[in-house]
């Protein structure tokens, strides 16, 4: 470990000191009577802060804010994720000084700006996603998904259609597609996928019923694959009285080429954190609109933005059959505000850019690694594929020569050596050693190349010495943690040994 990546708690020397300031008691202070803190929330004693030099705080964080990998500072393959550059022009909108002194609860005439962002942004999803329009109450993805089933079942149950109680939910989907259904109080029925990844249509007709309220599917699907039977599947649903739920995780590569309303859907909703290129990780923040098709805009949640005759715009708080309040007020307005600076930047015919390259640049990856990685579906992906592990893992079991082959894990782990950010690894669940690798639209192709030698240097590695895989990364502040205990049990606070 280097020095400075040891904790702030551990530079610390008593008595060294990072700042010099008057020596004034609180007496002193103008207006201490008012300032006064009750004796009841006093401290006994003085906090246990870290006692450091003004350089050792400054080099502290820098290091610190260098071991963090993002977007910024290198190549991010995060299938599923998206994890797109968030080009800077956005964050300059975001910061505008009328937008940023905004609060949710001054009157609307005052808001007239930001308001007509939310009715502006509405029509450009719309037009895009062939909604008829949005909410942006929404926090996040996973928010989107349980506004967009809580409208599925408030459309059934004012239709007095009660016994709708199952989705269908294919077994490639996201992990929050049966999280969030359950949540809503609905019964996750699955249905297969064929032996080409997609939907077994076959499998779904016996399913569909009267006690079904609809389909939730991402098309393309987890393994990066067209659901090309999605129009026979959108008019089974409907025949039965259901409805078709598009998780808008994949949305990229569709962008400007395909419209999830054309294909059948109903409701979706969007990450504007991935397909809209704003922020993204960390825990937030952001934003998970949802469209609907014109019969199921009066259940969308209030409250919502309406334009009036005389071209104002207003909120609008009641409907006699929205789907609730998912949010105290509109959404996550500076993530909204960096999606539609977005879109704008792109215009209408640079739009549909971005599905194109992003389809490119995967099958480029895709094609340039399949003699070193298992590629378990051939087929033409979209934005994003999967490797079922490697071809030559290095293993020489039942040869006298036992020795332990790598894994996608290890895979991993050697990327950061080469300052690449891991692949999504053993998801989706189809296959045991699953490497999910998604480059987004932004990449060049230099990176793109850099990457795949990258690959193939890993590749033969594995196959000559698996060794060093498992022992990678090897340059890293901390290597192989148990992620179990990490996750399960947190450590929070600096704990002191001595």
């Amino acid at each position: 470990m280097k020095y400075y990546d040891k904790l702030i708690f551990e530079l610390s020397k008593e008595g060294r000191t990072g700042y010099s300031l008057p020596c004034r008691s609180l007496s002193e202070v103008e207006g201490s009577a008012s300032a006064a803190i009750p004796a009841g929330l006093l401290r006994a004693e003085a906090p246990a802060l870290p006692q450091v030099s003004e350089v050792d705080v400054v080099r502290h964080y820098t290091n610190l804010s260098q071991m963090n990998f993002g977007v910024d500072t290198g190549f991010y393959p995060l299938g599923s994720c998206t994890m797109k550059y968030n080009p800077k022009i956005n964050e300059e909108i975001a910061n505008m000084k009328g937008f940023q002194g905004l609060h949710p609860l001054q009157p609307a005439c005052s808001v007239q700006g930001a308001l007509e962002v939310y009715y502006n942004m509405d029509k450009a999803l719309s037009a895009i996603t062939g909604m008829a329009g949005f909410t942006f109450n929404p926090c996040a993805g996973a928010h989107g998904e349980l506004t967009g089933l809580m409208i599925i079942r408030q459309y059934h149950l004012l239709r007095g259609d009660l016994k709708r109680t199952k989705i269908i939910v294919p077994d490639s989907a996201h992990g929050t597609n049966p999280a969030s259904a359950a949540v809503c109080g609905l019964e996750v029925v699955v249905v297969k996928s064929n032996a080409d990844g997609l939907v077994d249509v076959a499998d779904l007709k016996p399913l569909l019923g009267p006690d079904i309220a609809g389909i939730m599917m991402t098309n393309p699907n987890t393994l990066g694959l067209f659901e090309k039977e999605i129009g026979e599947i959108a008019a089974l649903v409907h025949e039965c009285g259901g409805l078709l739920y598009y998780d808008g995780a994949n949305m990229n590569p569709l962008i400007g080429m395909v419209r999830p309303g054309d294909m059948g859907f109903d409701i979706l909703h969007l990450n504007l954190h991935k397909s809209f290129s704003t922020p993204h990780g960390g825990g937030g923040p952001g934003s998970g609109p949802v469209g609907v098709c014109e019969k199921l805009l009066p259940y969308l949640p209030v409250p919502k933005v309406v334009k009036k005759e005389d071209g104002s715009f207003d909120v609008v708080c009641d409907s006699e059959k929205a789907a609730g309040q998912v949010s105290g007020f509109l959404g996550n307005f500076g993530v909204i505000l960096r999606g539609y600076a977005y879109i704008l930047m792109l215009g209408k015919q640079n739009v549909k850019l971005v599905g194109k390259y992003a389809t490119l640049g995967a099958n480029y990856i895709k094609e340039s690694l399949k003699d070193c990685y298992k590629l378990p579906i051939p087929s033409v992906c979209k934005h994003e594929f999967v490797f079922d592990g490697l071809i030559n893992d290095g293993s020489r079991k039942g040869t006298g020569d036992e020795r332990e082959g790598a894994t996608t894990l290890d895979v991993a782990k050697r990327l950061l050596d080469f300052g690449f950010h891991a692949p999504t690894i053993y998801f989706p669940l189809l296959f045991h050693q699953a490497i999910m690798i998604e480059p987004t639209e932004t990449e060049s192709v230099e990176t793109l190349d850099a990457f795949i030698e990258v690959m193939r240097k890993i590749a033969a590695e594995a196959a000559e010495d698996p060794a060093i895989l498992k022992a990678a990364p090897h340059n890293a502040p901390i290597t192989r943690p148990d992620e179990t205990t990490a996750a399960r049990q947190p450590v929070l606070k600096f704990q002191d040994e001595a």
